[in-house]
């Protein structure tokens, strides 16, 4: 059974850092683009952050470049993602998502690209 579950969401305040976290189960997470997205309230489901199998980069939507990092850690089947300087706006849930076949070449943040999908996990900008 194919399962991704989101974790270290949280509340933080504005200029702050969070590391929120994806564990894979039931498949090899690094053989596929991986990718994360978050929604809130009222919004539509918007691509963040996405890694590529193939060419082990990532690609970051205009908003939150020199901001949030992705990354993974193939032995623990997890990947990350990193945000720094946190806004406000950054007020979501966030969720990870693979996909099969990856890009390739650089992953897309197209939603409708990823075919697995975790629960998300509340992260929450505020004074």
């Amino acid at each position: 059974q194919l399962q991704l579950v989101e974790s270290g969401g949280g509340l933080v305040q504005p200029g702050g850092s969070l590391r929120v976290s994806c564990v894979a189960s039931g498949f090899a997470l690094d053989h596929y683009d991986i990718g994360w997205f978050r929604q809130a309230p009222g919004k539509e489901r918007e691509g963040v952050s996405c890694l590529s199998y193939r060419v082990t980069l990532t690609n970051n939507a205009d908003s939150v470049k020199g901001r949030f990092a992705m990354s993974r850690d193939a032995a623990k089947n997890t990947v990350y993602l990193e945000m720094n300087n946190l806004k406000p706006e950054d007020t979501a849930v966030y969720y990870c998502a693979a996909s099969w076949p990856p890009s390739p070449s650089m992953c897309t943040l197209t939603k409708g690209r990823y075919h697995f999908w975790g629960q998300g996990t509340q992260v929450t900008v505020s004074s």
